[in-house]
């Protein structure tokens, strides 16, 4: 399961990477590891504070 989400978070970042580097420069596996490890960030910080986020939204509506 965590291995699929791993995944998930490489293919994506391998895509936001490839619109601001080419895939054959030097340094694109260490940007791509620099923006999966944004992407996991923003994952975390989603879940931690997903009660404040639900509450939110709802009261937009």
């Amino acid at each position: 399961m965590f291995g699929w989400f791993v995944r998930v978070l490489l293919i994506v970042a391998g895509v936001i990477t490839g619109w601001f580097v080419a895939r054959d420069a030097t340094n694109f596996g260490v940007l791509q590891m620099f923006v999966m490890l944004a992407l996991i960030t923003i994952c975390v910080a989603a879940l931690a504070f997903w009660p404040t986020l639900l509450s939110w939204f709802r009261g937009q509506r």
